[in-house]
């Protein structure tokens, strides 16, 4: 009979819930309700601070030395499953180590650049008194133009694409992680999903 091994503490287990649902949240208003789009965000971005605290000072599995693989683990990984004996582990395998890396990379641009856009459109959020990015040639400074509300158009426009670009990719990422998490649930013989609401995984 295998071991239950408490794996996922409750701050992990609430912060990936808790992620899913503001994520979802954010990207449905983001056209029909500014509030709700811009605290959903906020609330992401104090997450995804509070979650690289916890990778620095939580738990076991959930710090960043435990599970931020080497690119010859993530070899070694990949070969293991490719010979189809996948080497089984406790915490995050090296291939959803990344992916937790690529969420929080993703997860910190997207926050940044919409406070950064919302700063910049409504001149409100925390980074509404910070320096603007002036996208205006210097050429074109030193014609006889009022060229301020031109270099704001194309602040916002700026702000707006690395915005947008972002959470596309986001939502790719969160499909690959789906994929991976059905994957490897099949591949080790238990559910991811399961023991991310209980906390609990198998010892093989």
């Amino acid at each position: 009979m295998s071991e239950k091994v408490y794996v996922w503490d409750k701050f992990v287990r609430l912060f990936h819930w808790s992620l899913v649902a503001l994520f979802a949240i954010s990207y449905l208003s983001a056209e029909e309700v500014e509030w709700l789009h811009v605290y959903s965000g906020y609330t992401i971005a104090v997450l995804v601070v509070l979650r690289i605290l916890w990778g620095i000072f939580g738990t076991r599995y959930a710090r960043f030395n435990d599970f931020v693989p080497s690119l010859t683990t993530t070899k070694e990984y990949i070969s293991t499953i490719r010979s189809g004996k996948p080497k089984h582990y406790l915490g995050h395998n090296p291939l959803g180590g990344l992916m937790v890396v690529a969420f929080l990379v993703m997860l910190t641009l997207i926050t940044l650049s919409g406070m950064k856009l919302y700063a910049v459109e409504e001149g409100k959020g925390p980074l509404a008194g910070a320096p603007q990015i002036h996208l205006i040639s210097a050429a074109y400074a030193h014609e006889g133009h009022d060229h301020k509300g031109k270099e704001e158009g194309e602040g916002d426009e700026f702000w707006k694409e690395i915005h947008e670009f972002s959470v596309n990719l986001m939502v790719l990422l969160i499909l690959l992680h789906i994929a991976g998490v059905v994957m490897s649930s099949k591949l080790h013989n238990e559910s991811l999903v399961k023991s991310m609401l209980s906390g609990f995984k198998e010892k093989h």
